[in-house]
């Protein structure tokens, strides 16, 4: 078993055209030996967002703080702490810091494939 403080796993940036302002902490992934999952803490700051994008897995993400936006091809949908989000294989998609003040933080799990 495998336990730890999320604020004690360095944040790195995302360097992903697009990003801006974001950082990620890779909770639980391959330097762990997890075999299926990878656990990421998403940190983006005031006015920050990911990039516009897609990929062929899905992922999972639970909001933890912030006024978050979940951009999709179909517009933007608020988020707000406690709301968990389901992102299809393919699904283009963004999440936005829409506050100007104050950072979002939200975990994202993926498949370990992924995260290696």
């Amino acid at each position: 078993m495998i336990i730890k403080n999320m604020f004690e796993v360095p944040a790195q940036p995302v360097v992903m055209e697009g990003a801006s302002n974001v950082t990620v902490r890779v909770l639980i992934g391959p330097q762990d030996k997890a075999p299926t999952f990878a656990m990421r803490l998403f940190e983006v700051a005031a006015a920050g967002h990911t990039p516009f994008h897609a990929h062929d897995f899905e992922h999972e993400v639970i909001v933890l703080e912030g006024d978050v936006a979940l951009v999709t091809d179909d517009g933007e949908t608020p988020l707000k702490p406690n709301d968990v989000v389901l992102t299809a294989s393919n699904e283009q998609h963004q999440f936005k810091n829409r506050s100007d003040t104050n950072p979002a933080r939200f975990i994202c799990l993926v498949p370990i494939e992924f995260q290696k």
